[in-house]
C-alpha cells in the first residue's frame, strides 16, 4: 500500500512538473512567434507535414503525457490533424534517450529495427485515421486568428503572462491527470515481474500480446521501462514480448489516455488506444524478425 502511494506521489509531481514546463515553453514560442508561424513550419512543403510531426517527436524528449500541451498549442494553431497525431504517437516512443538506451542494453540492430517498425507506424495510423474521418472526434479547439503576435518583450516580462497561459491549459486536465495516475500506480504496485515472466516467456506463443496488454494499463516512461526490459529478458521474457510491454506502457498509459478525453471525444480515445495496441502486437512481432 505504500508503495503504491509513494508511487502515485512522484509520478503525480513528475507530471504536474514536466506538463507545466512543457506548457510554459509552448506558451514562449507562441508568444514570441504567433501560432500562424507555427501553422506554417508544420505545413507539407519539401517535407510532408506528417514527417515533420514525426521528426518533431524525435527531437522532442517527452513522455506521454507531457505531449499533450504541445498537441494542444498545434490544434490551436491550426497544424492539420494528420500532423498533430504523428507528433503525439511519435514523441514518447522515438525520442533520442529512448533509441539511445536501446543501443546500449540491447545493441545497435535492435534499436534500428525498433526504430524502423515504430515510425514506420506512427506514419502510417494518423493516415488511417485521417481515411476514416477521425479529425471530426477532435473536440473544438479555439483555432487562434489571423492577428499578429503583440511584441515580443523579452523573457522576463513575457513569462508571467506565459505561466497564466499554462495554468488555463492545465487546470482542466488535473482531474483526469489525477484519477489516471491513481489507476497506473495501483496496477504499477500489484502486477509483479515474476507473474509477467511466468506468462509471456519466449515459448510462449501469446506472449507479445500478453505483454502489449499488459503494459497499457502500466505508467512506465519508456526510459524507465529499458532496465526493467533487460530484468525481464534475463527472467526468460522474449525480446518481442519485451517491446511490446514497453510499447504499449510508454504510449498509452492511464494519465495520457485520461488527459486525452479533455481533448479527444469518446471513439479517437478508444481508437488511439486500440491503434497503441496495435503497435505494440506488430512491433514485438517484427523487431526480433528483422534483428536476427
Amino acid at each position: 500500500m505504500m508503495h503504491t502511494l509513494t508511487t502515485f506521489g512522484l509520478i503525480l509531481l513528475e507530471l504536474l512538473a514536466l506538463f507545466a514546463a512543457v506548457s510554459v515553453l509552448v506558451a514562449l514560442i507562441n508568444r514570441r512567434f504567433g501560432p500562424e508561424r507555427l501553422r506554417d513550419w508544420m505545413a507539407d512543403g519539401r517535407l510532408p507535414g506528417p514527417v515533420k510531426g514525426l521528426l518533431l517527436g524525435i527531437i522532442t524528449p517527452f513522455c506521454s503525457c507531457s505531449t499533450l500541451p504541445m498537441l494542444a498549442g498545434m490544434l490551436k494553431a491550426g497544424v492539420t490533424f494528420r500532423t498533430c497525431m504523428t507528433f503525439l504517437l511519435s514523441s514518447p516512443l522515438l525520442n533520442p534517450v529512448v533509441i539511445a538506451g536501446i543501443v546500449l542494453l540491447f545493441g545497435w540492430r535492435v534499436a534500428l529495427s525498433y526504430s524502423v517498425v515504430t515510425a514506420a507506424l506512427t506514419l502510417l495510423a494518423p493516415l488511417l485515421w485521417e481515411r476514416l474521418g477521425l479529425e471530426a472526434q477532435v473536440k473544438r479547439v479555439k483555432v487562434v486568428g489571423e492577428t499578429e503576435p503583440p511584441p515580443w518583450r523579452g523573457i522576463r516580462r513575457e513569462i508571467r503572462p506565459a505561466l497564466n497561459e499554462a495554468w488555463k491549459d492545465l487546470r482542466p486536465l488535473l482531474a483526469p491527470m489525477v484519477v489516471g495516475v491513481a489507476i497506473g500506480a495501483a496496477i504499477y504496485g500489484v502486477v509483479p515481474q515474476e507473474q509477467l515472466a511466468a506468462v509471456a516467456g519466449d515459448d510462449k506463443p501469446w506472449a507479445v500480446p500478453i505483454a502489449a496488454v499488459a503494459g497499457i494499463p502500466l505508467y512506465v516512461r519508456a526510459e524507465t521501462m529499458l532496465p526493467i526490459g533487460v530484468a525481464l529478458q534475463s527472467a526468460g521474457v522474449g525480446l518481442g514480448a519485451v517491446f511490446a510491454l514497453m510499447i504499449g506502457g510508454a504510449g498509452a498509459s492511464p494519465p495520457e489516455v485520461s488527459m486525452l478525453t479533455a481533448l479527444f471525444r469518446p471513439r479517437l480515445v478508444v481508437i488511439f488506444v486500440a491503434t497503441i495496441l496495435v503497435t505494440a502486437i506488430c512491433g514485438g512481432f517484427l523487431i526480433p524478425l528483422v534483428s536476427g
